[in-house]
């Protein structure tokens, strides 16, 4: 195993904690930095190394990933006093796991070049906590092809897709798509649902009998279950991620003179949801809306 690159994993939350798990299970030597120095804790029981920024990773590490909020965390962690770039250098590269805007990942890509020569990969994931944990993320890249294939073998332990999309931004282009897809997807699975419910139907049975047919999708086999349950616990989805990305998705729409109407209802009804459960929303509780138990 001494020819396997050192790993370096900054953000060890909800995605981060199953994606660092699985390095460390594959045999790579993991060093992590998280502004929440609590969380480290199962990570560094299975064998990572806690450092103590996220300077320090980036010099103890061949490979850097991290996986954060936003795109104002993303450049923290890159470009802050403590940053990645402070202690990166020639030859080293960043895959960040992050969804941010396309034009902040070509632009974190150029600067992180320019300050200290590293590579930097934009692969934002789909797929959630399950998938993280399984093993199972679609991952979608933007960067030099170089880049990617450097990454392409350690990724391969995250996820079952891996797929370069082209140059630096493109990954984080293509997850906006993702999240149009999916967030409109949830306001229309909390009104069949409810629709459902109404008419004396058994709606957490709908997974099952739709299962196979044009309306068949994995949200549906997924989500359906725990929104007629209304079993939000364990979250394995984030109101204001999803938000986030939908109103990224929105300045790019804009900007190309694309119109979003679907998309925009979407996010709507997520600020709706985020403004009377300010603490751990999910997308699933949409259906609180539709059947009155939203305050």
């Amino acid at each position: 195993m001494s020819d396997q690159p050192k790993l370096g994993y900054i953000g060890v939350g909800l995605m981060g904690k199953p994606m660092v798990l699985r390095l460390l299970a594959a045999g790579y030597a993991v060093c992590v930095w998280n502004r929440s120095a609590e969380k480290l804790k199962p990570v560094l029981e299975k064998g990572a190394r806690a450092l103590g920024s996220a300077a320090e990773v980036a010099r103890a590490a061949d490979i850097v990933m991290l996986c954060v909020t936003d795109q104002k965390a993303a450049e923290a962690v890159l470009f802050g006093p403590e940053g990645v770039a402070a202690g990166g250098a020639k030859g080293k590269l960043v895959v960040d796991f992050s969804s941010i805007a396309p034009a902040s990942a070509r632009s974190y890509a150029e600067r992180l070049e320019k300050e200290c020569g590293m590579g930097l990969v934009d692969a934002p994931v789909s797929g959630g906590v399950p998938g993280a944990e399984q093993g199972t993320l679609a991952i979608m890249a933007g960067g030099k092809p170089e880049h990617f294939a450097r990454a392409k073998p350690i990724v391969a332990h995250l996820s079952s897709r891996f797929t370069h999309m082209g140059a630096s931004g493109a990954g984080q282009a293509t997850k906006l798509c993702n999240q149009i897809i999916v967030g409109c997807l949830f306001p229309v699975l909390a009104e069949a649902i409810r629709v459902a419910e109404t008419a004396g139907v058994d709606a957490a049975k709908l997974p099952e009998a739709l299962k196979g047919g044009f309306a068949d999708s994995v949200p549906l086999q997924v989500f359906g279950p725990r929104i007629a349950k209304r079993a939000y616990d364990p979250p394995i989805g984030d109101v204001a991620t999803l938000l986030k990305d939908l109103e990224n998705a929105a300045v790019v729409a804009r900007e190309a003179g694309v119109p979003l109407p679907m998309a925009r209802s979407a996010s709507e009804l997520y600020r709706m949801i985020k403004v009377l459960r300010p603490e751990g929303a999910e997308p699933t509780m949409l259906i609180e809306l539709l059947a009155g138990r939203g305050r």
